[in-house]
């Protein structure tokens, strides 16, 4: 959760003014990291809505989640090297106060070195027969790895590891393999057309065609990590800082702020393609349908990219060997200004294509509706909201809020008896979204409260008198619903406006984020980038906190995520659960929880493949829980034997369709007629909806629901 907050004048004043004049223009990378240490370190203490004390304690939490962030796997630092940092544990809160790159120098340093190393080290491995029937095991949890206490050790971890992605690698080639020759039996059986090729590789040429695969990944793993800049590693430390304090305060490098802008206001200005990856060259992947790619008729799926020329008075850049991130921010740029790409063709021909940005919408961020036609003869509709999304640059942007009414409106055009608003996986968005979309279900009256660090509590009032959709409302929420999808599960269940459904609670996250450009406080024109904070939490009208319980539904159904550690009352660092006064707001009593909640139990009793679902969920709970697996190929072989065998009485959840019929609106039929990708998406969108057993559910409920006048 975050909004467009500007934080006030006076309150900079007083703590802050003294950091305007602090720091000149850096010279160089390593004054502009100090210049950021401290800022962030200034930020911090006068801003976050509960600072913590800069002291030993801080400063051993930051260096735990430190290596937590830049070796995860415990697979790139020596003992050795965990040694020596050690005796820095309790000095990184000095560090960030002075601005010191003693330790992230030392640890940074140490990390290209030993890359290097183990690059070397996988070169010599894959130079020589890999034996995959030696009676070896890999750990998998972190947490019981130790990190290796020699370089021989290394080695062999290394070995181990590269052993385990080609048993993987193989079992990837079996199943395809044993895929196919179900479709060939299947067609034979049936005495259709037989196309299927099913071509069996014999195990060994499993084992060299897996074991090339592996090298040529590893291979690229080691060539990004040798391109990636220290500065994105600094990015890494500092957020060891911010994060201790809690998960959702985050320093942004210029162009992390960049990408984080961009998937907000769900649009883009550039040439609508998809820029990949492979052995160390740039191609083309998907084109945007009426984007400039697409419009040039030039360019192609596939083709490489060799050069960008992001300004007409200014040379091509070579982009051969470069980082996709790199080469799409020279693609980018202002509207309407032309960028050039040179080109290799699929046939050798080389191409300058000259195309002019233009913004580019990034759909898959905005909400999306759709009929749905219910087996007791009756329509309701579906509406799927990924993210709360606004553009606070543009008044004339896309918006949440907005979104979900054009949605509504089209709805009610088709006559439907009832909305099922989807939040599933929705991890937030803008705060003053939450109250808008509120004001299309209902009157006016209170959606949250709001409460800074200094105790000051601020009720934010949703005044929209004229709501568009007054009848049965059904929201869907998950483990993974979080911020403004929180706020608006909590606020309709406090009303009694909607019936929320779905994973026992949401995710648990209570607080609201601003961005504060650190540059604002330097006497410099460079941009030191932002720093993502916490200023705030805030609370339902009722008064209680959603941070860490989150929302509790209504009609509870698990899922996979259940049975998962998902939620901010897993992490460490996150901030605690309280409660404030109620405030007043006029309960409306739509429907009987109840009936609707025991008629669902009872379905859902009943429901045999719900109930598979589960079992499901908990076993690869269980797998997820493993700590270590075997290397040995028979062994392996016989493992994913034993799994397959579990997997083969899940299998009819494949196979499950849940009986609901969806009707697109005619000119989403039309487009599809002209736009290739657009016809591709809603077929994949439609087939998951068919698939939907909890949708299935929501159709039961809001068809049991009686909406009072």
């Amino acid at each position: 959760m975050w909004k467009n907050f500007k934080l006030n004048k006076f309150l900079l004043l007083i703590p802050l003014t003294s950091l305007m004049f602090c720091f000149n223009s850096p010279k160089n990378d390593d004054e502009k990291m100090q210049t950021i240490m401290v800022s962030v370190k200034n930020t911090l203490s006068y801003l976050h809505y509960s600072p913590k004390p800069i002291n030993d304690a801080y400063s051993k939490d930051v260096y735990k989640h430190y290596f937590e962030l830049v070796d995860p796997g415990k697979r790139y630092f020596l003992q050795s090297d965990m040694d020596e940092f050690a005796k820095h544990e309790t000095k990184l809160d000095d560090y960030i106060n002075l601005g010191d790159l003693t330790f992230y120098k030392l640890t940074v340093d140490r990390l290209y070195q030993r890359a290097d190393e183990i690059d070397k080290m996988t070169q010599d491995i894959f130079s020589k027969p890999i034996n995959l029937h030696e009676d070896e095991s890999l750990i998998l949890e972190p947490k019981i790895k130790k990190a290796p206490a020699s370089k021989e050790e290394m080695y062999n971890e290394w070995k181990k590891f590269i052993k385990y992605n080609i048993l993987q690698e193989i079992e990837s080639m079996n199943s395809k393999e044993e895929a196919q020759k179900e479709k060939k039996d299947s067609v034979q059986k049936y005495k259709l057309k037989d196309t299927i090729k099913y071509e069996p590789i014999a195990q060994d040429q499993k084992i060299k065609k897996a074991t090339d695969e592996v090298k040529d990944l590893v291979k690229e793993t080691f060539t990004r990590f040798k391109k990636r800049k220290k500065m994105d590693w600094f990015t890494v430390y500092m957020n060891a800082y911010t994060e201790v304090f809690d998960p959702h305060t985050n320093y942004y490098s210029p162009k992390d702020k960049e990408d984080f802008d961009t998937q907000f206001k769900g649009s883009v200005i550039g040439i609508g393609a998809i820029i990949q990856e492979k052995k160390g060259n740039l191609y083309l992947g998907a084109l945007t349908i009426g984007a400039p790619a697409w419009k040039s008729k030039q360019l192609s799926e596939g083709d490489k990219i060799l050069k960008v020329k992001s300004k007409p008075k200014e040379d091509a850049v070579n982009v051969v060997g470069m980082l996709s991130d790199e080469a799409v921010r020279l693609i980018r740029g202002e509207k309407g200004t032309p960028v050039t790409l040179t080109v290799q063709k699929k046939d050798g021909t080389i191409k300058d294509v000259t195309m002019i940005r233009e913004e580019v919408a990034i759909e898959d961020t905005f909400a999306r509706s759709i009929v749905v036609n219910s087996p007791n003869g009756k329509k309701y509709g579906f509406i799927n909201l990924p993210s709360f999304n606004a553009n606070f640059e543009d008044v004339n942007g896309r918006n949440a809020s907005d979104d979900i009414k054009n949605e509504i409106i089209k709805l009610k055009q088709q006559n439907i008896e009832g909305i099922v608003l989807d939040l599933r996986n929705n991890g937030g968005g803008s705060l003053t979204e939450v109250g808008d979309i509120m004001g299309l279900f209902m009157d006016a009256g209170p959606y949250v409260q709001v409460k800074d660090g200094n105790g000051k509590i601020q009720t934010l009032k949703n005044k929209q008198e004229a709501p568009i959709w007054t009848g049965p409302l059904v929201i869907m929420q998950n483990e993974l619903s979080a911020s403004a999808s929180e706020i608006l599960a909590g606020v309709m269940q406090d009303y009694g406006r909607a019936m929320i459904i779905g994973s026992p609670q949401s995710f648990g996250k209570g607080t609201v984020q601003t961005f504060v450009d650190l540059n604002r406080f330097l006497n410099t024109e460079d941009d030191f980038g932002s720093l993502k904070l916490t200023i705030q939490k805030f609370y339902r009208i009722t008064g209680e906190s959603t941070q860490r319980k989150g929302i509790v539904s209504d009609i509870q159904m698990k899922d996979f995520f259940t049975y998962a550690e998902i939620g901010e009352r897993y992490d460490d660092y996150a901030l605690a659960w309280d409660k404030i006064p109620s405030t007043n707001f006029q309960k409306l009593n739509y429907f009987n929880i109840q009936a609707l909640e025991k008629a669902s139990a009872d379905r859902m009793a009943k429901n045999a493949k719900y109930q598979l679902l589960l079992e499901s969920a908990q076993w690869r709970e269980q797998l997820d829980k493993e700590e270590s697996i075997t290397l040995n190929i028979d062994k392996f072989n016989e493992v994913t034997k034993q799994r397959k065998a579990q997997i083969e009485k899940f299998k009819s959840l494949t196979k499950f369709e849940n009986g609901l019929q969806f009707v697109m609106y005619p000119s989403e039929i039309e487009r599809e007629k002209k736009d290739e990708a657009f016809k591709k998406k809603s077929e994949i969108w439609i087939k998951n909806l068919k698939k939907d057993l909890y949708l299935q559910e929501a159709m039961n409920i809001i068809a049991d629901m009686n909406v009072k006048s």
